[in-house]
C-alpha cells in the first residue's frame, strides 16, 4: 500500500438504543435522515471535501444493512485503487477475537489496517453527528502547533455544558483540563468526538490502555486523560458551524425538522459541500390534484394525494387521499392509508398506516396509551416501527413507540392486557424496553 499522510477511522459500531425501534434492525450511523441521506453521510461526505481518501469504517451492532449500504465507496467517491473506504468489523485472529469493547480498543484492534498505509495522522470521527466540517483545515492548525492531538470543540450554552465532554484551555486553545459530564463547568468549549492524533504518540497509548486491565478502553475516559497527565501537547480546534448528536428520538426529530426552517441551519442542497449518498434510482415523485403539500421535502418515487405539512418525506412513500401528515418523517416505502392522520410521528420503513388510523392523538376514550413509552419517546413524539400494519380507525396517543402490528383481530386484546396488568406503568412500555 501506498503511505497516506492522513487517513480517518469512523466509530460506527453504536447500537443507538436511545434511539429506540429505530435500531432494532439496524446500526445508528445507518438510520435514515433528511430525505434521501443515512446519518453516516455527513461523516463520509466530510472526509471526502476535506481530501481523506482512506477511511475505515468500524462496524459492530447489526452491520449488515450499513456494510451494504457502503459498498465499495462509490456514491462518496471513495472506491480508490490505492485506498478508499474500508469496514472493518470485529474479527478473530489466530490467538484470539473479541468485540471491540470502547473506542479505543476499536482502534486498538486495527493498528495494523493502519500501519499498512503508514499514515503520520489520523482522524478519529463518529459516524452518528449531523454537521458539515473541513477536517483539512483542522489538520492544518494541528501541524502548526505541533500537537499530540487536536481535539475539535464547539460553544454550548453553560447551562447545558454539563452534559459534555468540557475542555479547558489557556488562550492559546491548549488544553489544561479535560472535565466528562462536570457538574460546575469551568468553560463552555464541548467535545464533538472529532479527534487529530499524530499516530505514533496515539498507538503508543493506545497499546498501554490496553495493556491496563481497569480501563474503559475509551478516548473520553482514558486516552485524552492519560495523555494529559503525561504532559502531551494537547490543543482544541474551535468549530462555529452546526453540529448535532442525533443519539435520541428529539434530537433525530429535531435535526430533520430544521432542515425545513426558512433559514436552515445547515443546507442539504448546498453544492459548495454536497452531501453525498447512495440513493437508489426512482421515478419522480407524483403530486395528485387532491393533494396540499406545504413545506415539506418529498423524495423520488413518492406519490401523494393527502396533505402534507412541514414533513419530510422518503422515497416510495404512498399518502392516499384524504390522508392528513404534519410534523412528521416517514421512511421509504411506507402508506398512509385514507383518512389516516399523523402528528409529530416518525414512521417507519414499509409500514402500513390503515385508513382512518391517528398516530399522534389527543387522550381521549378511544385512544390508546398501551404503546407509551416515555423512556425513549417525549415532546409528543410517536415513532412506528418498521414494516408493521396499523388497522383502520386505531388510535395511538402521543409519546408512544409501537414496535408490533396492531391488527384488527389484536385490538381488543392489547386494551385487555393492559387494563389487567397490575403496573400500568410497565405494560405500557411496549413489548421491548430499552435502556
Amino acid at each position: 500500500m501506498k503511505s497516506k499522510e492522513c487517513l480517518a477511522m469512523i466509530l460506527a459500531g453504536g447500537q443507538g438504543s436511545r434511539l429506540g425501534i429505530l435500531t432494532n434492525k439496524v446500526a445508528k450511523p445507518a438510520v435514515p435522515f433528511g430525505g434521501k441521506y443515512r446519518i453516516i453521510d455527513f461523516t463520509l461526505s466530510n472526509c471526502v471535501h476535506s481530501g481523506i481518501d482512506t477511511v475505515g469504517v468500524l462496524t459492530q451492532y447489526q452491520p449488515l444493512e450499513l456494510n451494504t449500504y457502503i459498498g465499495s465507496g462509490q456514491a462518496w467517491d471513495l472506491d480508490r485503487n490505492n485506498g478508499g473506504v474500508f469496514v472493518l468489523p470485529p474479527f478473530m485472529t489466530a490467538i484470539k477475537g473479541e468485540w471491540y469493547k470502547g473506542t479505543a480498543n476499536a482502534i486498538f484492534q486495527n493498528i495494523p489496517f493502519v500501519e499498512q498505509f503508514s499514515p503520520k495522522y489520523v482522524v478519529i470521527l463518529s459516524g452518528d453527528h449531523i454537521y458539515k466540517m473541513n477536517y483539512a483545515k483542522m489538520l492544518d492548525a494541528h501541524k502548526k502547533s505541533e500537537a499530540d492531538a487536536t481535539i475539535a470543540v464547539i460553544e454550548v450554552p453553560i447551562d447545558e455544558a454539563s452534559r459534555f465532554g468540557i475542555m479547558n484551555t489557556d488562550s492559546e486553545l491548549k488544553i489544561t483540563e479535560f472535565e466528562e459530564k462536570p457538574e460546575n463547568p469551568k468553560s463552555n468549549l464541548a467535545s464533538m468526538g472529532v479527534y487529530i492524533f499524530t499516530w505514533d504518540v496515539l498507538k503508543r497509548f493506545l497499546i498501554a490502555d490496553e495493556n491496563n486491565k481497569n480501563s474503559d478502553n475509551d478516548f473520553g475516559k482514558n486516552i485524552i486523560p492519560e495523555m494529559l497527565k503525561s504532559s502531551k501537547s494537547l490543543y482544541a480546534h474551535r468549530f462555529d458551524g452546526y453540529w448535532k448528536d442525533v443519539g435520541t428520538i428529539q434530537s433525530l426529530y429535531e435535526a430533520n425538522m430544521e432542515i425545513l426552517e426558512d433559514n436552515a441551519p445547515i443546507h442539504l442542497a448546498d453544492n459548495s459541500w454536497k452531501v453525498f449518498s447512495r440513493n437508489p434510482i426512482k421515478q419522480p415523485h407524483y403530486i395528485c390534484d387532491t393533494a396540499t403539500v406545504r413545506n415539506a421535502y418529498i423524495t423520488d418515487g413518492c406519490s401523494i394525494a393527502g396533505r402534507v405539512e412541514h414533513s419530510i418525506i422518503f422515497e416510495g412513500v404512498i399518502i392516499e387521499e384524504g390522508a392528513v401528515v404534519k410534523d412528521s418523517i416517514i421512511f421509504p416505502g411506507a402508506r398512509v392509508c385514507k383518512g389516516a392522520t399523523l402528528n409529530r410521528t416518525i414512521i417507519g420503513a414499509d409500514t402500513t398506516i390503515g385508513e382512518g388510523a391517528h398516530i399522534g392523538a389527543s387522550s381521549g376514550e378511544d385512544v390508546m396509551d398501551d404503546f407509551l413509552n416515555t423512556k425513549i419517546c417525549s415532546h409528543d413524539i410517536s415513532i412506528v416501527g418498521e414494516d408493521l400494519y396499523i388497522a383502520p380507525n386505531v388510535k395511538i396517543g402521543k409519546n408512544a413507540m409501537v414496535d408490533r402490528d396492531v391488527r384488527e383481530s389484536n385490538v381488543a386484546d392489547i386494551k385487555s392486557k393492559a387494563a389487567n396488568t397490575e403496573d400500568s406503568t410497565t405494560s405500557r412500555e411496549g413489548a421491548q424496553v430499552y435502556a
